[in-house]
């Protein structure tokens, strides 16, 4: 019975450790070396081929079947909307942000934009747990784009933080600190997926589908497209639905 327990764990806490890594590597990088913003670009666009593809190809169809058409739909609207007003109420990070005013505007807009991606976050950590109802791939498949489209956002929070302190250890803790969020949305959804009905779980997984396809449209494509992007990106959005294809294959 023991060892039975044990490997049922590994696959979450294989899931948990990819999804905190984006933070965690973009921090580091963040006070190291800032990386090109060609390659930071075709990041955000594999994480959108992901995120959309893993959308629609398992998390709509999967409510549908927990739940109805109709309650997807309420789902998927519901979990557009969250990200609508977590953005109006706190804007998201987007890769220009890098480089802010000098001097104590730098170190007031490291901090803002470190408090807004701790409340991005936490939503995302319960996207991540649609895997404990529904599949270990799809929870995978999930954490990497999440885990790709956070390392940017730890680079522009640690790296203005570091230019404007000087403290490389402080700058690279406080935006590592930025995945504390993620296990807490994970262990949150986690629980309540065990005591709600099949109807609500379905709306759950659809809000899913919701969150991330709205991430994909707002902030990913339109990022990594840009006037100083390359079509290179399109290609990397498209590797992003090939991966989740062939991850389905396993």
């Amino acid at each position: 019975m023991i060892s039975c327990k044990v490997v049922s764990m590994e696959p979450i806490t294989i899931i948990l450790i990819i999804s905190v890594l984006g933070p965690v590597i973009g921090s580091f990088i963040g006070v190291i070396r800032k990386p090109s913003m060609l390659l930071m670009y075709n990041m955000l666009s594999f994480a959108a081929g992901v995120m959309l593809a893993i959308s629609f190809l398992q998390l709509i169809p999967e409510s549908i079947e927990f739940s109805s058409p109709i309650l997807c739909v309420v789902g998927v609207l519901i979990g557009a909307l969250v990200m609508y007003i977590l953005d109006k109420l706190i804007p998201h990070i987007h890769p220009e942000l890098c480089n802010p005013e000098p001097g104590f505007k730098l170190k007031k807009t490291a901090l803002y934009l470190l408090i807004g991606i701790f409340l991005h976050n936490f939503p995302e950590g319960m996207a991540i747990a649609v895997g404990t109802i529904s599949s270990m791939k799809v929870s995978l498949a999930i954490a990497l784009g999440i885990t790709i489209h956070n390392i940017p956002d730890g680079i522009c929070t640690s790296a203005p933080y570091y230019a404007s302190s000087r403290k490389k250890l402080k700058a690279f803790l406080l935006s590592s600190s930025t995945a504390i969020p993620i296990i807490a949305g994970f262990f949150t959804a986690k629980y309540f997926y065990a005591i709600i009905s099949d109807n609500f779980i379905g709306i759950i997984i659809a809000a899913t589908a919701g969150l991330m396809i709205y991430i994909s449209a707002d902030e990913l494509i339109p990022c990594s497209c840009c006037r100083n992007s390359h079509h290179s990106t399109i290609f990397s959005l498209i590797g992003g639905v090939v991966f989740v294809v062939l991850l389905g294959m396993i």
